[in-house]
């Protein structure tokens, strides 16, 4: 054993008599996440009670939502925008893949929804016409029955359009126009659904909902920009023919923008239309924190379109990192609202996030065990070629020229 090997040895022995170094082996860190997140959970529980942490806990998890159900559609349109070039993907686009193992991880972290819904939704007889088959209302069993056919469909999907990192053209499969059409048409209408179902119907007072049917693309354009910003945040720089791609600024800016005029044009005509509901809801997220928001959205949405001139690697995660915290910001703002009659981030939203988060981290391993045909852990193209040629080289380096002896004639 060589010296660097047995100083890894004693390190290692020697972080696990610690706790920080037991938590921070990468075996054990999966568990770790999960206990801080149960834990958050307990003391938000202990903090606020269940009826304060309802609201916090379903504004969490469509947070983590967003990420599969934002990226999917992300990827196919980047798939099919670069169909054409017969060069590597990218480690963005091999990002958003590797996002939607979170899928079923959001599915199983639902599972609490129907059985807090009579502290979110309101009862049948007063429910009035809030949603798709509210016929039914929102009763434990068919809100469960909803969201297991919903993840069942966002599921299939996922599979579909999951690829392996690293994988060739020509082995990967690519999907082509049709399959993509029919897939977004899919993601669209359960994506609208599920936003009627979850978001627009919380709230135990019907006077203060309202009905919109642009609410569904409003709620979409916010998580397939809130995916894009995370996994720009989260992936390398391209290397090699990858590189000479779009810079990843454009996208995020389009998505912004696509979010932003929605947002305008819903305000608008609902203002024009004069619809007391509505305005009652508008009211209730028009506090102080409110507004700060929604200047912030337009403050980032017109950095966004002015850097697209002078794109640069910096300036991409700068602007991906506001934009991740602006729509962390607006699912909180959509929910938390309806049940304190104004906006604003407390503790228990933060430890309701935090928990949220840490359970997702430690379920989303053993996913990738259980369904393999969803994205593992992104190769990110190009890198793993260039370690593999610097550590060749490296080992050239240290090889010892060996002389073979002359030959005895």
């Amino acid at each position: 054993m060589s010296a660097e090997e047995k100083g890894a040895a004693a390190r290692k022995a020697a972080g696990a008599k610690s706790a920080s170094g037991y938590f921070r082996d990468p075996a054990r860190r999966p568990a770790a996440a999960f206990a801080v997140g149960l834990g958050c959970l307990l003391l938000a529980f202990h903090h606020a009670g269940l009826p304060r942490l309802a609201p916090s806990y379903l504004a969490a998890w469509t947070c983590l939502l967003a990420l599969p159900a934002g990226a999917l559609p992300v990827a196919i349109m980047i798939e099919r925008a670069d169909a054409w070039r017969p060069q590597p993907e990218t480690a963005l686009l091999e990002t958003l893949r590797g996002l939607l193992v979170l899928m079923p991880v959001a599915a199983i972290l639902a599972l609490p929804i129907p059985l807090i819904a009579a502290l979110l939704y309101p009862a049948p007889e007063s429910a009035g016409p809030d949603g798709p088959l509210i016929l039914f209302g929102n009763a434990p069993l068919f809100l469960a029955a909803r969201l297991g056919l919903y993840f069942a469909l966002w599921t299939g999907l996922a599979l579909l359009f999951a690829r392996r990192g690293g994988e060739p053209w020509a082995k990967a499969g690519r999907i082509d126009d049709g399959r993509a059409a029919l897939g977004l048409g899919l993601h669209t209408v359960v994506g609208t659904l599920a936003a009627f179902d979850l978001v627009m119907a919380v709230g135990t007072d019907p006077g203060l909902r309202f009905h919109a049917s642009a609410f569904g693309l409003l709620v979409l354009a916010a998580w397939s920009s809130l995916a894009l910003a995370a996994a720009i945040l989260v992936a390398p720089p391209d290397v090699g023919p990858a590189r000479r791609r779009h810079d990843r600024l454009t996208p995020l800016a389009v998505l912004l923008l696509v979010w932003a005029g929605l947002h305008a044009v819903q305000f608008l005509m609902l203002g024009a239309a004069a619809d007391p509901e509505a305005a009652a809801w508008y009211r209730l997220r028009s506090s102080f924190y409110g507004r700060v928001l929604a200047l912030s959205g337009a403050g980032i949405v017109a950095l966004a379109a002015a850097l697209i001139l002078r794109p640069g690697e910096n300036r991409t995660r700068l602007v991906a990192a506001l934009a991740v915290g602006l729509h962390l910001a607006e699912l909180f703002w959509f929910v938390t609202p309806a049940f304190r009659g104004t906006f604003r981030l407390g503790l228990t939203d933060l430890l309701a996030l935090a928990g949220v988060t840490g359970l997702a981290m430690g379920l989303a391993p053993a996913i990738r065990r259980l369904i393999p045909g969803l994205a593992v852990t992104p190769a990110w193209p190009g890198r793993e070629r260039l370690k593999g040629r610097m550590g060749a080289a490296a080992g050239d380096t240290r090889r010892k020229s060996v002389v073979r002896p002359p030959e005895a004639s």
